[in-house]
């Protein structure tokens, strides 16, 4: 089972909703196993934030193995080329430029499409690996951890996302998928075949705003969903009305709360500081096996 925490904008507590969950979760995937019961114990985490993966702070795992993150870039071999400009023209992305019988290569705007040596009628473009990102696997307890880091500067997000995504094929159990803020193409690689999205919002103009968005995206991906609503007990009602208007479940709401904040700020996630909070989340996981049942 696939779920993907995801806001419309930042700062509205996707991370805290993703961590906390995955804490709370393992003890009940892990009982029901111990019963005899055909789920998987595993709990895999995926940290899909990649410009800025934080969830790590929270959940503290131990990093074993390290991948570097690639995508093809061309290099032209000026014994053969002819300076047509046919790579010019197949280009989509102005990553190739050729000037007074030269070719430049522009590689950070290269999306590694390999068009431009499919293409070339003198062979004289090959392929070559340019470094974007590293994966980092590790283990957190009783939950597997995984994150993307895109290099600084980089603009290229999904191949790294694709990268960690590729991990769950090779596990079983629950995947809990943190994923970028914003309705952007990396949200999209994110939260493709997830088996139900929580969406994470905040009771404000711009929360509401972003949230039309995101819903707008989840249906447009055929992706089963439910609200959680962050600091709830500020600003207005227009969430809530939102949500009763469109006929989209909300799931738990959480108070504007100074301990919260205090833990948060700390590294803290507050499952395990305050108890009663425990029991919510794993309460919000049975509605959500119940949501994905029906």
């Amino acid at each position: 089972m696939i779920i993907s925490v995801a806001s419309g904008k930042g700062g509205t507590g996707k991370t805290t909703i993703a961590t906390n969950l995955a804490l709370s979760i393992a003890p009940i995937n892990k009982k029901r196993t111990l019963k005899g019961s055909a789920t998987n114990s595993n709990i895999l985490f995926l940290d899909c934030d990649v410009e800025e993966p934080n969830a790590h702070i929270f959940l503290k795992p131990k990093f074993k193995k390290t991948y570097q993150v690639t995508i093809p870039v061309p290099e032209v071999d000026k014994r053969k080329c002819t300076y047509c400009g046919k790579c010019v023209e197949v280009c989509q992305y102005n990553a190739i430029a050729v000037v007074k019988n030269n070719v430049l290569i522009f590689p950070e705007l290269c999306n590694g499409c390999g068009g431009c040596s499919l293409l070339c009628p003198e062979d004289a473009i090959s392929e070559i690996k340019r470094e974007i990102g590293i994966i980092e696997e590790g283990r957190a307890d009783a939950i597997n951890f995984i994150h993307g880091k895109l290099n600084i500067g980089e603009v290229r997000a999904t191949p790294v996302i694709r990268s960690v995504k590729l991990k769950v094929k090779s596990e079983n159990g629950i995947t809990i998928i943190d994923v970028p803020p914003g309705t952007s193409c990396p949200v999209i690689e994110a939260v493709k075949g997830s088996d139900f999205c929580l969406l994470v919002t905040e009771p404000t103009p711009f929360g509401l705003n972003d949230l039309i968005l995101a819903v707008e995206v989840l249906r447009k991906l055929g992706i089963p969903f439910g609200v959680i609503i962050n600091r709830s007990d500020i600003g207005d009602k227009k969430v809530t009305e939102y949500c009763k208007q469109e006929r989209i479940p909300i799931l738990m709401h959480i108070p504007f709360d100074r301990e919260i904040a205090v833990t948060y700020s700390n590294g803290i996630p507050f499952v395990l500081y305050k108890k009663d909070w425990g029991l919510k989340f794993k309460n919000l996981w049975l509605q959500i096996e119940k949501l994905i049942r029906n």
